[in-house]
Protein backbone atom coordinates (compact mmCIF):
# COMPACT_ATOMS: atom_id res chain seq x y z
CA UNK A 1 0.00 0.00 0.00
CA UNK A 2 1.06 3.75 -0.40
CA UNK A 3 3.05 4.71 2.42
CA UNK A 4 3.49 1.94 3.96
CA UNK A 5 7.32 2.23 4.55
CA UNK A 6 6.41 5.63 7.23
CA UNK A 7 5.38 3.24 9.28
CA UNK A 8 8.96 1.33 9.54
CA UNK A 9 10.68 4.82 9.55
CA UNK A 10 8.40 6.22 12.53
CA UNK A 11 9.05 2.79 14.81
CA UNK A 12 13.16 3.52 13.80
CA UNK A 13 12.61 7.23 14.98
CA UNK A 14 10.83 5.45 18.52
CA UNK A 15 13.31 2.85 18.95
CA UNK A 16 16.11 5.52 18.43
CA UNK A 17 14.47 8.10 20.98
CA UNK A 18 13.74 10.63 17.84
CA UNK A 19 10.49 11.27 17.53
CA UNK A 20 9.60 14.93 17.48
CA UNK A 21 6.05 16.72 18.53
CA UNK A 22 4.29 19.74 18.16
CA UNK A 23 3.52 21.71 21.71
CA UNK A 24 1.08 25.10 20.43
CA UNK A 25 2.10 27.44 23.47
CA UNK A 26 -0.44 29.98 24.76
CA UNK A 27 -0.39 33.09 24.38
CA UNK A 28 0.36 33.66 27.79
CA UNK A 29 2.81 30.88 28.93
CA UNK A 30 3.84 30.64 32.14
CA UNK A 31 7.25 29.51 31.37
CA UNK A 32 10.30 31.41 31.10
CA UNK A 33 11.63 31.25 27.86
CA UNK A 34 14.97 30.09 27.11
CA UNK A 35 13.94 28.19 23.41
CA UNK A 36 12.87 31.01 21.43
CA UNK A 37 15.51 32.74 19.13
CA UNK A 38 13.57 36.00 20.72
CA UNK A 39 17.40 37.47 21.14
CA UNK A 40 16.25 40.75 21.88
CA UNK A 41 13.15 40.28 23.47
CA UNK A 42 11.28 42.03 20.80
CA UNK A 43 8.66 39.53 19.44
CA UNK A 44 6.00 41.40 22.10
CA UNK A 45 7.81 44.93 22.45
CA UNK A 46 4.88 47.56 22.00
CA UNK A 47 6.39 49.70 19.16
CA UNK A 48 7.00 45.98 17.05
CA UNK A 49 3.87 44.65 17.47
CA UNK A 50 2.43 48.01 16.67
CA UNK A 51 4.39 47.59 13.27
CA UNK A 52 2.96 44.77 12.43
CA UNK A 53 -0.90 46.23 13.07
CA UNK A 54 -0.51 49.10 11.51
CA UNK A 55 1.18 47.44 8.24
CA UNK A 56 -1.81 45.06 8.16
CA UNK A 57 -3.98 47.75 8.19
CA UNK A 58 -2.48 49.97 5.64
CA UNK A 59 -1.46 47.10 3.08
CA UNK A 60 -4.14 43.73 3.95
CA UNK A 61 -3.25 40.67 5.37
CA UNK A 62 -0.96 39.66 2.54
CA UNK A 63 1.27 40.57 -0.13
CA UNK A 64 -1.48 39.54 -2.09
CA UNK A 65 1.50 37.86 -4.99
CA UNK A 66 4.86 37.38 -5.88
CA UNK A 67 7.29 40.31 -5.55
CA UNK A 68 7.76 40.40 -9.07
CA UNK A 69 4.15 40.75 -10.02
CA UNK A 70 1.99 42.59 -6.66
CA UNK A 71 4.05 41.57 -3.90
CA UNK A 72 6.56 44.18 -3.49
CA UNK A 73 4.69 47.33 -2.11
CA UNK A 74 6.99 50.56 -0.96
CA UNK A 75 6.96 48.86 3.14
CA UNK A 76 9.16 46.27 1.84
CA UNK A 77 11.50 48.81 -0.22
CA UNK A 78 11.68 50.88 2.95
CA UNK A 79 12.57 48.25 4.80
CA UNK A 80 15.14 46.56 2.57
CA UNK A 81 17.10 50.08 2.19
CA UNK A 82 16.92 50.84 6.13
CA UNK A 83 18.29 47.09 6.55
CA UNK A 84 21.20 47.22 3.86
CA UNK A 85 22.17 50.89 5.38
CA UNK A 86 21.93 49.81 9.19
CA UNK A 87 24.12 46.53 8.35
CA UNK A 88 26.44 47.98 5.66
CA UNK A 89 25.62 46.54 2.57
CA UNK A 90 24.94 48.11 -0.55
CA UNK A 91 21.50 46.88 -1.43
CA UNK A 92 19.09 44.36 0.34
CA UNK A 93 15.92 41.72 -0.90
CA UNK A 94 13.70 40.66 1.31
CA UNK A 95 12.31 36.78 1.61
CA UNK A 96 9.40 35.19 3.00
CA UNK A 97 11.75 33.41 5.26
CA UNK A 98 15.18 33.03 5.97
CA UNK A 99 15.28 29.45 4.71
CA UNK A 100 13.78 30.98 1.64
CA UNK A 101 16.93 33.60 1.18
CA UNK A 102 19.70 31.40 1.64
CA UNK A 103 18.26 28.78 -0.91
CA UNK A 104 18.15 31.67 -3.19
CA UNK A 105 21.56 33.04 -2.04
CA UNK A 106 23.23 29.31 -2.49
CA UNK A 107 21.89 28.42 -5.78
CA UNK A 108 21.84 31.68 -7.66
CA UNK A 109 25.26 32.35 -6.83
CA UNK A 110 26.75 28.78 -7.80
CA UNK A 111 25.73 28.19 -11.47
CA UNK A 112 27.09 24.91 -13.42
CA UNK A 113 30.54 24.43 -13.32
CA UNK A 114 31.23 26.40 -10.10
CA UNK A 115 32.61 25.31 -7.06
CA UNK A 116 30.40 25.15 -3.28
CA UNK A 117 32.91 24.74 -0.36
CA UNK A 118 30.56 24.30 2.69
CA UNK A 119 31.43 24.46 6.63
CA UNK A 120 30.62 20.73 7.63
CA UNK A 121 28.52 22.56 10.53
CA UNK A 122 25.79 24.55 8.05
CA UNK A 123 22.27 25.13 9.02
CA UNK A 124 19.96 22.67 6.69
CA UNK A 125 18.83 25.54 4.86
CA UNK A 126 22.56 26.34 3.49
CA UNK A 127 23.16 22.43 2.79
CA UNK A 128 19.51 22.50 1.06
CA UNK A 129 21.08 25.00 -1.27
CA UNK A 130 24.04 23.08 -2.02
CA UNK A 131 21.84 20.45 -2.50
CA UNK A 132 19.96 22.04 -5.06
CA UNK A 133 22.41 24.31 -6.93
CA UNK A 134 24.01 23.59 -10.21
CA UNK A 135 27.43 23.74 -8.51
CA UNK A 136 29.81 21.27 -7.58
CA UNK A 137 29.55 21.11 -3.28
CA UNK A 138 32.56 20.11 -1.80
CA UNK A 139 32.05 19.91 2.52
CA UNK A 140 35.07 20.83 4.85
CA UNK A 141 35.34 20.50 8.70
CA UNK A 142 34.00 23.01 11.09
CA UNK A 143 35.77 26.15 10.82
CA UNK A 144 39.19 25.43 8.91
CA UNK A 145 40.21 28.07 6.96
CA UNK A 146 43.15 25.66 5.86
CA UNK A 147 40.29 23.25 4.81
CA UNK A 148 38.90 26.12 2.88
CA UNK A 149 42.05 26.88 1.12
CA UNK A 150 42.78 23.65 -0.50
CA UNK A 151 39.05 23.22 -1.52
CA UNK A 152 39.75 26.43 -3.59
CA UNK A 153 43.29 25.12 -4.52
CA UNK A 154 41.57 22.59 -6.31
CA UNK A 155 39.22 24.40 -9.09
CA UNK A 156 39.39 26.67 -11.97
CA UNK A 157 36.49 28.48 -12.20
CA UNK A 158 34.14 30.85 -10.19
CA UNK A 159 33.76 29.45 -6.43
CA UNK A 160 31.32 30.16 -3.59
CA UNK A 161 32.62 29.70 0.30
CA UNK A 162 29.74 28.80 2.26
CA UNK A 163 29.44 29.25 6.20
CA UNK A 164 27.07 30.53 8.82
CA UNK A 165 28.48 32.97 10.63
CA UNK A 166 27.73 31.98 14.32
CA UNK A 167 26.48 28.25 13.99
CA UNK A 168 22.94 27.25 15.78
CA UNK A 169 23.85 24.45 17.62
CA UNK A 170 26.89 25.48 20.08
CA UNK A 171 26.89 29.36 19.20
CA UNK A 172 30.31 29.27 18.33
CA UNK A 173 31.28 31.87 15.56
CA UNK A 174 32.79 31.22 11.95
CA UNK A 175 36.48 32.71 11.54
CA UNK A 176 34.63 35.35 8.88
CA UNK A 177 38.18 37.16 8.37
CA UNK A 178 40.18 34.10 7.93
CA UNK A 179 37.55 33.05 5.40
CA UNK A 180 37.39 36.32 3.38
CA UNK A 181 41.42 36.31 2.97
CA UNK A 182 41.33 32.40 1.64
CA UNK A 183 38.48 33.48 -0.79
CA UNK A 184 40.17 36.38 -1.94
CA UNK A 185 43.39 34.47 -2.64
CA UNK A 186 41.59 32.37 -5.04
CA UNK A 187 38.81 34.84 -6.64
CA UNK A 188 36.11 33.24 -4.83
CA UNK A 189 33.41 34.67 -3.15
CA UNK A 190 32.27 34.55 0.74
CA UNK A 191 28.41 34.01 1.74
CA UNK A 192 27.77 33.92 5.25
CA UNK A 193 24.56 33.05 6.91
CA UNK A 194 24.26 35.47 9.77
CA UNK A 195 20.66 34.56 11.17
CA UNK A 196 22.40 34.69 14.74
CA UNK A 197 24.49 37.30 14.51
CA UNK A 198 22.72 40.19 13.40
CA UNK A 199 21.16 42.18 16.54
CA UNK A 200 23.60 40.85 18.89
CA UNK A 201 27.10 41.01 17.17
CA UNK A 202 29.03 43.89 15.73
CA UNK A 203 28.06 47.65 16.40
CA UNK A 204 25.26 48.29 17.97
CA UNK A 205 23.60 44.70 16.21
CA UNK A 206 24.82 45.19 12.85
CA UNK A 207 25.97 41.92 12.39
CA UNK A 208 28.96 39.30 11.96
CA UNK A 209 30.26 40.83 8.85
CA UNK A 210 30.25 44.29 10.17
CA UNK A 211 32.13 43.24 13.12
CA UNK A 212 34.63 41.79 11.09
CA UNK A 213 35.11 45.16 8.93
CA UNK A 214 33.47 43.01 5.81
CA UNK A 215 30.35 44.78 5.66
CA UNK A 216 29.77 46.41 1.93
CA UNK A 217 32.85 44.38 0.09
CA UNK A 218 32.47 43.42 -2.94
CA UNK A 219 33.04 39.97 -2.99
CA UNK A 220 30.90 39.45 0.11
CA UNK A 221 26.99 38.07 0.80
CA UNK A 222 25.55 37.54 4.07
CA UNK A 223 21.77 36.72 4.48
CA UNK A 224 19.71 37.46 7.26
CA UNK A 225 16.76 36.46 9.30
CA UNK A 226 13.86 38.66 10.72
CA UNK A 227 12.16 36.10 12.97
CA UNK A 228 15.31 36.36 15.68
CA UNK A 229 16.82 39.40 16.57
CA UNK A 230 14.29 41.39 14.78
CA UNK A 231 11.08 39.31 16.52
CA UNK A 232 9.31 38.89 12.90
CA UNK A 233 8.82 36.72 9.84
CA UNK A 234 11.11 36.34 7.01
CA UNK A 235 14.80 36.45 5.53
CA UNK A 236 17.26 38.74 3.37
CA UNK A 237 20.38 38.50 1.69
CA UNK A 238 22.85 41.43 1.67
CA UNK A 239 25.29 42.51 -0.70
CA UNK A 240 26.86 44.38 -3.64
CA UNK A 241 23.05 45.90 -6.22
CA UNK A 242 24.69 43.66 -8.78
CA UNK A 243 24.21 40.41 -7.13
CA UNK A 244 20.94 41.37 -5.57
CA UNK A 245 19.97 42.55 -8.88
CA UNK A 246 20.81 38.70 -9.97
CA UNK A 247 18.77 36.95 -7.58
CA UNK A 248 15.82 39.36 -8.70
CA UNK A 249 16.49 37.15 -12.36
CA UNK A 250 17.32 34.06 -11.09
CA UNK A 251 16.61 32.95 -7.47
CA UNK A 252 13.46 30.69 -8.02
CA UNK A 253 12.64 31.10 -4.61
CA UNK A 254 12.29 34.73 -4.81
CA UNK A 255 10.44 34.66 -8.32
CA UNK A 256 7.88 31.82 -7.40
CA UNK A 257 7.37 32.52 -3.87
CA UNK A 258 4.51 35.04 -2.36
CA UNK A 259 5.87 38.47 -0.87
CA UNK A 260 6.74 38.33 2.66
CA UNK A 261 3.17 39.27 4.45
CA UNK A 262 2.90 43.32 5.38
CA UNK A 263 2.39 42.62 8.84
CA UNK A 264 5.99 40.76 8.86
CA UNK A 265 7.93 43.86 7.41
CA UNK A 266 6.21 46.38 9.31
CA UNK A 267 7.23 44.62 13.03
CA UNK A 268 10.49 43.88 11.25
CA UNK A 269 10.96 47.44 10.36
CA UNK A 270 9.93 49.09 14.34
CA UNK A 271 12.56 46.62 15.18
CA UNK A 272 15.16 47.34 13.56
CA UNK A 273 14.21 51.09 14.31
CA UNK A 274 14.16 50.33 17.59
CA UNK A 275 17.36 48.23 17.73
CA UNK A 276 19.58 51.45 16.18
CA UNK A 277 17.81 53.95 18.94
CA UNK A 278 18.96 51.39 21.81
CA UNK A 279 22.01 49.70 20.21
CA UNK A 280 22.71 48.31 24.39
CA UNK A 281 19.80 45.65 23.55
CA UNK A 282 23.34 43.65 21.32
CA UNK A 283 25.60 43.81 24.60
CA UNK A 284 23.23 43.02 26.97
CA UNK A 285 22.41 39.77 24.91
CA UNK A 286 26.20 38.48 24.76
CA UNK A 287 26.20 39.51 28.49
CA UNK A 288 23.25 37.71 29.60
CA UNK A 289 25.25 34.49 27.29
CA UNK A 290 28.77 34.80 29.06
CA UNK A 291 26.60 34.54 32.28
CA UNK A 292 24.61 31.71 31.64
CA UNK A 293 27.96 30.16 30.79
CA UNK A 294 29.71 30.79 33.77
CA UNK A 295 26.72 29.84 35.67
CA UNK A 296 26.11 26.49 34.11
CA UNK A 297 29.56 25.60 34.03
CA UNK A 298 30.62 26.64 37.92
CA UNK A 299 27.63 24.39 38.75
CA UNK A 300 29.53 21.49 36.97
CA UNK A 301 27.45 21.13 33.31
CA UNK A 302 29.29 20.66 29.72
CA UNK A 303 28.35 24.02 28.46
CA UNK A 304 30.34 25.53 25.45
CA UNK A 305 31.23 28.73 25.59
CA UNK A 306 29.66 31.38 23.69
CA UNK A 307 30.22 33.76 20.60
CA UNK A 308 26.87 35.42 20.62
CA UNK A 309 23.78 34.36 22.41
CA UNK A 310 23.53 30.99 22.00
CA UNK A 311 24.35 28.90 24.77
CA UNK A 312 24.60 24.61 24.36
CA UNK A 313 25.01 22.08 27.26
CA UNK A 314 25.78 18.64 26.44
CA UNK A 315 23.36 16.10 27.19
CA UNK A 316 24.13 12.04 27.34
CA UNK A 317 21.79 10.62 25.06
CA UNK A 318 18.96 11.68 22.89
CA UNK A 319 16.54 9.84 24.80
CA UNK A 320 18.07 11.79 27.97
CA UNK A 321 18.05 14.89 26.37
CA UNK A 322 14.35 14.75 25.68
CA UNK A 323 13.87 13.73 29.56
CA UNK A 324 16.24 16.80 30.41
CA UNK A 325 14.26 19.44 28.71
CA UNK A 326 10.54 17.77 30.08
CA UNK A 327 11.79 18.07 33.57
CA UNK A 328 12.75 21.57 33.07
CA UNK A 329 9.57 22.44 31.18
CA UNK A 330 7.89 20.83 34.45
CA UNK A 331 9.88 23.48 36.61
CA UNK A 332 9.14 26.53 34.41
CA UNK A 333 11.73 26.72 32.39
CA UNK A 334 11.72 26.12 28.44
CA UNK A 335 14.97 25.40 26.87
CA UNK A 336 15.56 23.68 23.41
CA UNK A 337 16.69 20.26 22.78
CA UNK A 338 18.86 19.37 19.75
CA UNK A 339 19.08 16.00 18.71
CA UNK A 340 20.79 13.97 15.51
CA UNK A 341 19.97 14.41 12.66
CA UNK A 342 19.52 18.42 13.74
CA UNK A 343 23.10 18.17 15.29
CA UNK A 344 26.13 17.00 12.84
CA UNK A 345 28.23 15.77 15.64
CA UNK A 346 25.55 13.29 16.44
CA UNK A 347 25.84 14.80 20.63
CA UNK A 348 22.50 15.85 21.99
CA UNK A 349 22.31 19.19 23.72
CA UNK A 350 20.18 21.33 25.31
CA UNK A 351 20.06 24.92 23.91
CA UNK A 352 19.27 27.82 25.55
CA UNK A 353 18.91 31.46 24.25
CA UNK A 354 20.31 34.23 26.34
CA UNK A 355 17.64 37.07 25.91
CA UNK A 356 18.42 40.64 26.00
CA UNK A 357 15.62 40.97 28.59
CA UNK A 358 16.24 37.98 30.90
CA UNK A 359 16.93 39.68 34.64
CA UNK A 360 19.18 38.52 36.66
CA UNK A 361 16.84 36.56 38.67
CA UNK A 362 15.48 34.78 35.91
CA UNK A 363 19.29 33.80 34.70
CA UNK A 364 19.58 32.52 37.95
CA UNK A 365 16.36 30.77 38.24
CA UNK A 366 17.48 29.09 35.11
CA UNK A 367 20.96 27.70 35.85
CA UNK A 368 19.01 26.09 39.26
CA UNK A 369 16.70 24.21 37.43
CA UNK A 370 18.95 22.97 35.05
CA UNK A 371 21.08 21.95 37.05
CA UNK A 372 18.75 20.18 39.32
CA UNK A 373 16.98 18.39 36.63
CA UNK A 374 20.23 17.22 34.94
CA UNK A 375 20.62 13.63 33.90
Amino acid sequence: MAFDWIEEQARARRRAGLVRTLRPRPADSPLLDLASNDYLGLARHPEVVAGAAEAARVWGGGATGSRLVTGTTELHAELERELAGFCGFEAALVFSSGYAANLAAVTALAPHGSLIVSDAGNHASLIDGCRLARGTTQVVGHADPKAVRKALGTHEGPAVVVSDTVFSVDGDAAPLAELAAACREHGAGLLADDAHGLGVLGAGGRGAAHAAGLAGADDVVVTVTLSKSLGSQGGAVLGPARVIDHLVNAARTFIFDTGLAPAAAGAALAALRLLRREPERAARAREVAGELHARLTAAGLHAVRPDAAVVSVRAPSPEEAVRWAADCRAAGIAVGCFRPPSVPDGISRLRLTARADLSGAQIERAVRVIGETRP
